[in-house]
């Protein structure tokens, strides 16, 4: 067999290779909801599943946003009609049986650490509150349909709730309630984000329930299910998970201003949380202690 005739047969072996692999490789569109303009929180957690997706290295993924932003009632009626592919939100039993979680928390616990938006001036109201039932004296507020709404009203802690997330923020300024409870990432960015409104956060509580936030699919959509669960470990497994999360402005901004282990603490109980919450896998979770 001559050089050529050799170098003919390897090229043609070669070719033979990448055609099955460009013919293997698709560009598959991921439905979401907006992100763009709607805060670090968005941003954060829609990052998150690029960073899942940049794994599976034999497909191109192309992003797709909502022409408008979705509340989350929306959002999860568009998940289950296959009007989106993926969404994010807290965990809940009713939730878990409507659509797919992929149950790694997006936030490592952080979202059931809550403390709170206040009216500037009110911190008053919170400065000798050293109990469970001193809190009980005053009034939250939250979304109608959040999973943490049913948790916060379980506890006994009286509520204020409405159908459209912003309202929350002119409902406060306008003395409607007392507090705001938010997962320790969110306060800074969304009192940064409406500077005209006076509007800050209280120095002294944190409520701790268990809370993961996950990403989620179709029930039916197994593949992209398992796709973005696999991603995810790795992530873990290498590093990028934890780079990504502790490199994260929004992050940086809770670890250096929320003082979490100074705070007053009140635990409190989630009954609507799902057995399948994988608290045993260490790897997930945060503990504030270390920070």
């Amino acid at each position: 067999m001559t050089k050529l005739v050799k170098l003919t047969l390897i090229f043609a072996s070669l070719l033979s290779v990448l055609t099955a692999n460009n013919l293997r490789a698709e560009t598959i569109q991921i439905r979401h909801n907006q992100v763009e303009g709607n805060g670090a929180k968005e941003e954060y957690q829609f990052g998150l599943v690029k960073l899942a997706l940049s794994y599976d290295t034999d497909n191109t993924y192309v992003y797709k946003p909502a022409s408008s932003f979705l509340p989350q009632s929306t959002m999860i009626e568009q998940l289950k009609s296959n009007r989106l592919d993926v969404a994010w939100t807290g965990t809940s039993k009713e939730l878990e049986a409507q659509i797919q979680p992929i149950r790694i928390p997006l936030y490592k616990g952080l979202l059931g650490h809550r403390i709170f938006i206040i009216r500037e001036g009110n911190q008053y109201k919170f400065d000798n509150v050293n109990t469970f039932e001193d809190l009980k004296q005053l009034t939250a507020a939250q979304e109608r349909t959040w999973a943490d709404t049913k948790i916060l009203k379980n506890a006994g802690i009286p509520m204020v709730v409405t159908r459209r997330y912003e309202n929350l923020f002119y409902m406060l300024e306008g003395g409607r309630y007392d507090y705001f409870p938010r997962g320790v990432h969110e306060p800074w960015s969304e009192i940064a984000a409406r500077p005209e409104l006076p509007l800050t956060v209280e120095k002294r509580i944190l409520v701790k329930y268990p809370m993961p936030a996950y990403l989620w699919v179709n029930k039916n959509n197994t593949e992209l299910a398992q796709k973005i669960e696999s991603g995810l470990n790795q992530a873990i497994e290498d590093g990028s998970f934890d780079r990504y999360f502790f490199g994260n402005p929004m992050i940086k901004d809770v670890i250096e201003k929320a003082h979490l282990t100074e705070r007053v603490l009140f635990e409190i109980d989630n009954p609507f949380v799902p057995d399948t919450t994988p608290f045993e896998d260490k790897r997930l979770w945060l503990d504030i202690n270390e920070l």
